[in-house]
């Protein structure tokens, strides 16, 4: 090799060093988005496959085979990552005659791509002035006898026109509302219900339930529901559907099962990204708070144990308003106290009875905290507060009380101490949001007898009584604890409220809204 050659040679080095490194650094962006991509490259795979069976099998049969007296209604899904044009697309293919709903709070963004058929619609539930009523509801877009609720990436698979009379049959001859399917590999199991809106809890039962009335459906599954029975549902289109479904037909007493038949599969798997999985299971905890909102449940007890409260908080204001005429509004709707006020009740209760031991102040349950304790151990069922009385000459022992007539405070633990606006008696708030409370009424003895300073005409207990219920003081169960009591507490309460007031309850002021 001559020189001019070598010189040559030496001047394309570098430009040959740069062309080696940008192919290395291509082949590892190659291979990094490739192992990145594997899983939503085997999803595209298996949804090419379901889309060529599902042709395969629109290609075997008639029309009038495929033709199917039903809605499939889809409303589960997430904007960002979703089945929702793949599953509409199979569906129109496959099964021209089967009407698909796709059911939305708001217009989806980004905008799902669904195919032009006069059979696929997308209903949005936001108000719209520019939309008609029946436009917004989707109760009005259904013309079938029966509809299908499915889960976003479920899809019915290709023996369905074929066992959908078996289906029907099924469901007629049990008298059956709703009927539960499942996939291919799916295994579904039942657990039994319990809801008391009264008092505004849910309970799911450990035990597994039968399969031939069935309130809650575990397992992947769609819900197939005779149209007649979809119309005695509060609401059939609340999030998340399968739960809002299941509570409305427990409540509505709509009897479910569960089918053997396998007639759904799967389109893939959902949400591989773990940004958009935190972003899914964000969603899911907002959309099952507020449907727990709409159906006026605030304790959720779960198969293991746990119990969820959906309710007020120290952070929050208690779940009802002022009080009129001693008659919270939640009596008028038919219902108790709810359980997360009750639970705030005995807080307070406990704590402020422990203070008040600590410092020997002698205190007792008063009026309908006292009947509570002697028909429940526990909050009358009702009941919004919590009144006690003391000796008002041991206001003095108690640094906290003594502190109240110089000005309200909090104390350690975020409750709130303070004198009353109504009158001459003391207060203690579960926190400085919310005003649940204990009343503390301060006796002293005149002549032998109880008095004290403020008086409740609407209260037909608040009176004078007899300091000999006093001396001594005894305990009774309260609100889990053992709380003073006077010491002969039928007499006691007899006194004030009248004969068999322990065994006959009757509201505040005398009316009954709903049965007891």
């Amino acid at each position: 090799m001559n020189l001019s050659h070598i010189k040559s040679t030496r001047k394309l080095l570098p430009y040959l060093i740069l062309a080696l490194t940008v192919n290395v650094v291509i082949v590892l962006i190659l291979s990094i988005w490739q192992h990145h991509h594997t899983n939503n490259n085997n999803n595209n795979n298996y949804y090419t496959e379901i889309k060529k069976q599902h042709l395969d099998t629109f290609v075997e049969e008639t029309p009038q085979k495929n033709k199917a007296n039903l809605t499939i209604i889809i409303q589960d899904f997430e904007n960002f990552e979703n089945y929702i044009s793949n599953t509409t697309r199979l569906i129109v293919t496959s099964f021209p005659y089967v009407r698909v709903l796709i059911v939305s709070d708001q217009f989806p963004y980004p905008p799902i791509m669904l195919p032009k058929s006069d059979n696929v619609k997308l209903v949005t539930l936001k108000d719209d002035l520019r939309k008609s009523y029946n436009d917004s509801h989707p109760i009005s877009q259904i013309k079938t006898d029966y509809v299908l609720f499915l889960p976003d990436g479920l899809i019915i698979n290709t023996d369905f026109g074929q066992l959908m009379p078996q289906l029907v049959t099924f469901m007629e001859v049990r008298n059956l509302s709703a009927l539960a399917v499942g996939v291919t590999s799916s295994h579904l199991t039942c657990q039994p219900l319990s809801i008391k809106l009264k008092e505004w809890t849910l309970e799911i039962s450990s035990i597994e339930g039968s399969s031939i009335n069935c309130d809650l459906v575990h397992g992947e599954h769609g819900l197939f529901i005779k149209t007649k029975d979809l119309y005695k549902l509060a609401n059939p289109f609340l999030i998340p559907t399968f739960t809002s479904l299941y509570l409305q037909l427990k409540i509505t007493k709509l009897k479910v099962h569960t089918w053997d038949k396998k007639v759904l599969q799967k389109m893939g798997a959902l949400f591989y990204d773990a940004h958009n999985l935190w972003k899914h299971k964000q969603n899911e905890n907002i959309r099952l708070s507020t449907l727990y909102a709409k159906f006026g449940i605030k304790k959720v007890t779960r198969s293991n144990g746990h119990v969820e409260w959906y309710g007020c908080t120290k952070h929050t204001a208690r779940c009802f308003g002022n009080i009129e005429n001693d008659m919270p509004d939640f009596l008028y709707d038919g219902k108790w106290t709810p359980p997360c006020c009750q639970k705030a009740l005995r807080e307070t209760a406990k704590h402020v009875f422990s203070i008040l031991e600590s410092c020997k102040v002698r205190y007792w349950l008063e009026g309908g905290s006292l009947l509570g304790a002697a028909r429940h151990n526990d909050i009358i069922p009702w009941d919004y507060d919590i009144d006690i009385g003391i000796y008002k000459e041991d206001v003095l022992k108690c640094s906290a009380l003594a502190s109240i007539n110089v000005e309200p405070f909090v104390d350690d633990e975020g409750f709130v101490w303070e004198k009353a606006i109504e009158g001459d008696f003391l207060r203690v708030q579960y926190s400085q949001s919310n005003r649940l409370h204990v009343d503390i009424f301060p006796f002293y003895s005149k002549n032998g007898t109880m008095t004290k300073n403020t008086w409740f005409k609407t209260h037909r207990q608040d009176m004078e009584f007899p300091e000999r219920f006093l001396l001594p003081l005894t305990k009774i169960k309260f609100a889990g604890i053992e709380a003073s009591a006077p010491n002969n507490v039928t007499e006691f309460l007899e006194l004030k409220f009248g004969k068999g007031v322990i065994e006959n309850p009757r509201y505040p002021n005398l009316q009954f809204p709903y049965d007891l």
